[in-house]
């Protein structure tokens, strides 16, 4: 009885400490949570305080925003909020829409006004869509072809389209207008995704179909409306659908299909519409704003010497170029790596020795994968892709034979993207396997005892339920790519250079410009003001782009 006792005092003693200790560790996390993100928000809030200058303002202009901006959208907020969040989420989700896909365009809008010209890209879109229109149809017909000879048939007709199509287009064809050629190209391809999506909502395919119109026509439209407001013609079909016709597909469907939250768009009319009535009171009663140095004329001005006249343009288009290789490269690398290393590599020793040292490359200090972009694609594949390398040529008697020599040059957009690529791969490639593991294996079986193949069980089972968890990895690679400054510094590329024109010229990226401000040019104005302008426009590119992986990772983990 005695042991008894005393093992039951043990017990109510053992389970006192650990519930205290317990206790205790929960608040330390929290108090380490809080100091961090109060950390955080006090340093972003003297980062922007020095790049927009707030108490600059005159008074009035505070007390025109605080009545018509303000008061109104806290008191909206408060009340839906209080009464329906569902009717805020919808409200916060139709505000974020547009001023995301703003970014967003203005980001693409960059690349078709300095780098590709409007008219060679509608000339090979439409080198594309043909072949693309054909090669579905042929396999949705009646023929009874043979999946080679379909293949065959459909790569003919994509050579021969991508080689006389845009050549027709160049010499043949008149586009009256830069800002139509790309109404034709992205109001096509929004119009496609409208139609499906307006399809499956109302489950009517005529709707669809006027859907489709109306986004083709509105798109069309925006051509010759931009310059009149002041958009320009090239930007306004891609903000209009980029923006536009997203927002506008939800507010649609929410109207439609969900009344009960009509209320929440209440907030995004009273901020937009409180915005625009407090800019034009401002103007009428003449009150000067902020000082700010992060402006209209900073976003779209050129590298400078002198602070008054810095401007990150360039360093933007090439950040925009940049993680256009980087998530070419990266994500269906990453990817098919994981699915390769999880569903069909076999359980090796082999197999694990490559999954340790993809974990280990995970913690590499970035610069190593800089020295080794250097190494690889400027030193060995700078004079070009060898061919006909010289070890083999000389002996025959022959010329050495290299291709693409230009695209790997010090510095290039495709390097630097390369080289950022080989620094996120390892995160996306861990991130991926553990979403592949986290899907349960009885689904597998499942699918496997349905009759299903090895490849129709990783597409329809595998991918989709691991999809949000790949999605949450490239959100984390992304965002360390876009801030990376060492490999862009082993691998040359400039800290201040004109606007890139093509994938061969050398990039100047935002975190390089931010560093060159802080470094060669580190006067008072250049750090205390235009750096900071800098890093707050870095960060909103951040946040946009990492904003749509995570509505994305979202919307994946509610339809699963």
């Amino acid at each position: 009885m005695a042991t008894d006792t005393g093992g039951y005092e043990s017990t109510e003693q053992f389970s006192r400490v650990s519930r205290i200790t317990g206790t205790v560790f929960k608040y330390l996390l929290l108090v380490a949570t809080l100091v961090g993100i109060v950390a955080l928000g006090v340093l972003l809030l003297y980062v922007t305080n020095d790049a927009i200058q707030p108490l600059t303002a005159d008074p009035g202009w505070y007390l025109v925003f605080f009545t018509t901006f303000v008061l109104p959208t806290v008191a909206v907020g408060w009340y839906l909020n209080r009464t329906d969040q569902k009717s805020l989420s919808t409200g916060v989700t139709a505000l974020g829409i547009p001023l995301v896909g703003s970014i967003f365009a203005a980001g693409i809008s960059t690349v078709f006004i300095d780098v590709v010209y409007p008219l060679i890209w509608f000339a090979y879109f439409v080198a594309f869509a043909i072949p693309t229109v054909f090669a579905i149809g042929l396999s949705r017909s009646d023929f009874d072809i043979p999946f080679l000879g379909w293949l065959g048939i459909t790569v003919l007709t994509f050579a021969a389209s991508f080689v006389l199509v845009p050549y027709g287009i160049l010499r043949l064809l008149y586009i009256p207008t830069d800002g139509m050629s790309m109404a034709l190209t992205f109001g096509s391809v929004a119009a496609l995704v409208g139609r499906s999506y307006v399809g499956k909502r109302w489950n009517e395919e005529r709707a669809g179909d006027i859907a489709a119109g109306i986004i083709l026509l509105v798109t069309m439209l925006s051509a010759f409306i931009g310059p009149v407001v002041g958009v320009g013609a090239v930007p306004a079909p891609i903000l209009t659908t980029v923006a536009l016709v997203p927002v506008g597909l939800y507010v649609a469907d929410t109207m439609a299909h969900h009344p009960e939250n009509n209320v929440g768009l209440a907030l995004p009319a009273v901020i937009i519409g409180g915005a625009f009535l407090g800019a034009f009171l401002v103007n009428v009663f003449s009150f000067a704003g902020p000082q700010s140095w992060l402006d209209w004329a900073f976003v779209t001005g050129n590298s400078s010497s002198t602070a008054a006249d810095a401007g990150l343009y360039p360093a933007i288009v090439g950040s925009v170029l940049l993680m256009f290789v980087v998530a070419l490269v990266s994500f269906p690398v990453g990817v098919g790596s994981a699915v390769y290393l999880e569903e069909y590599a076999p359980d090796n020793k082999l197999t694990r020795i490559i999954t340790i040292n993809v974990s280990n490359l995970a913690g590499v200090p970035s610069v190593v994968y800089g020295l080794l972009a250097a190494g690889v694609f400027v030193t060995y594949l700078g004079p070009g892709i060898p061919v006909l390398p010289p070890a083999i040529a000389n002996p025959l008697g022959l010329s050495p034979i290299y291709v693409a020599g230009s695209l790997f040059g010090s510095g290039t957009i495709v390097v630097g993207g390369l080289s950022l690529s080989l620094l996120i791969l390892p995160i996306i490639i861990i991130s991926s396997q553990e979403a592949i593991r986290a899907v349960p294996d009885d689904m597998r079986q499942a699918s496997y005892g349905m009759g299903a193949t090895k490849w129709q069980t990783v597409k329809n089972v595998v991918l989709p339920r691991a999809f949000p968890g790949i999605l949450t990895g490239t959100i984390l690679g992304l965002g360390r790519a876009i801030g990376e400054t060492a490999p862009l510094i082993m691998i040359g590329a400039a800290a201040i250079a004109p606007v890139p024109r093509t994938f061969e010229s050398v990039v100047a990226a935002m975190p390089m410009q931010i560093y060159a401000w802080a470094g060669a040019f580190a006067t008072d104005e250049f750090f205390n003001r235009v750096v900071p302008a800098g890093v707050v426009v870095l960060l909103i590119a951040m946040l946009a782009m990492n904003s749509v992986a995570i509505a994305l990772r979202n919307k994946f983990q509610r339809g699963n």
